[in-house]
């Protein structure tokens, strides 16, 4: 009997991919063994971190780099970073912004929910450009020089989300911000794969990369990665570090924060809610090491034969046409999609309704159910689990058929 079965908490199966609300992915057992053996002994959390901070630049290109809570709690932190510097004063006034470079440029096209993070540290965002691209009533986004016109004395970063389409380029954005003496923060949750991408936003112009450590690296899912400038990193690592410290004491390694550098050692930051615990730190490290070791055509492979099982399976809904994306690009994730007609579009709703009637429950990419597509992900499917999911589709047909 497993931990939920004794506490009749039901299980699901996961084909929707590492969604927060439904737990994330399933992390390695090496994972979970090396988590279970940092539980029990005790650590500096500072000389961790520092660690943690050569291994992530040695596997991003980055100066220095920090385990986080998560990819929201690096935007976070790195925002923070971005508006105080090394500053204590300025830390301990957070999120009271005002005074300080309290600004930060986005486009208007790359706003989300999860910018809330960098709202949070009390700075304004800035929006710039049309998103006729996104809206349908043109070809044009945000454009460099519309970022420029933006950039003022109060600009503390500029806020760039990366996605495969994301205009302009980051390269673009970097020189931009960069020419003004601006840092740019770049939010990559979830562009991994494919692994290349660990370095190519630093190589870009990146100054702050925030990366999500329970998604395809299969780390912990209240784990994140940011890395970047040293110095940026030091402060992040300043306002979420327990600093309730003896000053004479403290001693943190030079190569995570610098002390000489500081004009005051600073208290609890905003941060502070965002910690990552010792387990999760040895835990993304771990997972970290694990994802650079498989590489992404092995990973790719093993995604696809899941999805290859559920395909077959959806086969047999006739009404529908089964198509396997991704499927010959190993930088990316394999999916299989469910398309139904048009006039036939609320069938899709009516098979996502069956999947969750299932015991266990099966969960599916539901987005745009309505247009009629249903998607299903690998990335967080046990063994075994892909089988089911495609017996579950073929009970969907015979009960239409029927």
């Amino acid at each position: 009997m497993t931990v939920y079965a004794r506490r009749g908490i039901p299980t699901i199966i996961n084909a929707a991919g590492t969604l927060t609300r439904l737990s994330g992915g399933v992390i390695r057992p090496e994972v979970a063994q090396a988590m279970a053996e940092a539980s029990a002994l005790a650590v500096d959390m500072a000389v961790l971190q520092a660690h943690a901070s050569g291994v992530i630049a040695g596997l991003t290109g980055a100066k220095a780099g920090y385990v986080t809570s998560g990819a929201a709690a690096g935007l976070l932190i790195g925002t923070a970073a971005c508006v105080t510097g090394l500053g204590a004063a300025a830390m301990a006034r957070l999120p009271d912004a005002s005074g300080l470079r309290n600004q930060v440029v986005i486009s208007r096209s790359q706003r989300n929910g999860y910018d809330h993070a960098v709202r949070t540290t009390g700075v304004t965002l800035v929006e710039v450009g049309l998103p006729d691209r996104a809206s349908g009533a043109g070809i044009r986004d945000a454009e460099p020089w519309e970022y420029a016109a933006a950039i003022n004395d109060n600009t503390a970063a500029v806020h760039y989300v990366a996605t495969r389409d994301s205009l302009p380029s980051l390269a673009e954005v970097a020189a931009v911000a960069h020419a003004a003496g601006v840092p740019v923060i770049v939010d990559a949750a979830a562009e991994l794969p494919p692994q290349a991408n660990l370095k190519r936003f630093i190589a870009e112009g990146a100054d702050l990369v925030a990366f999500s450590g329970g998604k395809a690296i299969g780390g912990p899912q209240a784990s994140g990665i940011l890395c970047g400038r040293r110095d940026l990193i030091a402060a992040a690592a300043l306002q979420q570090l327990d600093m309730d410290v003896v000053t004479e004491l403290w001693d943190p390694p030079a190569r995570l924060i610098d002390r000489s550098a500081l004009d005051g050692l600073p208290r609890h930051g905003i941060g502070r809610p965002c910690k990552a615990g010792k387990e999760e730190i040895i835990g993304l490290l771990t997972a970290l090491e694990l994802f650079v070791a498989e590489g992404d055509e092995a990973r790719h492979e093993r995604w696809l034969a899941d999805i290859t099982i559920i395909a077959e399976g959806l086969a047999a809904i006739a009404s529908a046409d089964t198509v396997i994306t991704g499927g010959d690009d190993t930088g990316s994730v394999p999916k299989a999609e469910l398309r139904f007609p048009r006039g036939s579009e609320s069938q899709a709703l009516a098979f996502l309704r069956a999947l969750l009637a299932d015991d266990p429950a099966i969960h599916a990419e539901a987005g745009d159910h309505r247009a009629g597509v249903v998607r299903f992900n690998p990335v967080a499917l046990r063994a075994g689990q892909a089988t089911v999911v495609a017996e579950a589709a073929r009970a969907f047909a015979a009960g239409a058929r029927r």
